[in-house]
């Protein structure tokens, strides 16, 4: 059995160039040993787990949607929103919530703390993901490229 300690795990954060989009999260499967680059399910591993991380005031991703990759959520502490195709949810701890393939989505925190929440994801080999305030896809093959028709960045038309 490989155990590992989340409190001791790193965080990684990000911020777009403008700005808008700004999150920070500690990568629990990579360090279960998961190489999310191998198509080998016993490297890869059937699911993807994080500790997602938004500050106050911020929101981590654009509007977006997975081809083929399934996503739950679990709030663990904080307070926040969640936009969704029926327009936006309010969340706090102990909500669970799950978005299927081709169904967008975007979280937020809009209170004074952070806001906190596991995420499971399956991991579908081919996985592409779609941005529908841009109109522009991402896609995984040969290489992760943001595109309309040219290769585009990932935060292009969304600040």
């Amino acid at each position: 059995m490989h155990k590992v300690n989340t409190a001791t795990i790193p965080e990684f954060t990000w911020t777009s160039p403008n700005g808008k989009f700004t999150g920070a999260g500690k990568e629990v499967s990579e360090e279960l040993g998961r190489n999310p680059m191998s198509t080998d399910l016993m490297e890869r591993h059937p699911f993807d787990i994080e500790i997602l991380r938004i500050p106050p005031g911020q929101t981590p991703y654009p509007y977006h949607s997975h081809s083929a990759q399934w996503e739950f959520y679990h709030v663990i502490s904080g307070e926040g929103w969640v936009r969704h195709q029926e327009g936006t949810t309010r969340i706090e701890p102990g909500d669970a919530f799950l978005f299927k393939p081709n169904e967008p989505h975007q979280l937020g925190n809009d209170s004074a703390a952070d806001l906190i929440l596991y995420v499971v994801a399956d991991n579908p080999l081919g996985e592409a993901c779609y941005y529908p305030d841009s109109n522009k896809w991402s896609v995984p093959i040969p290489e992760k490229r943001i595109l309309r028709s040219d290769p585009l960045d990932y935060f292009d038309g969304e600040e």
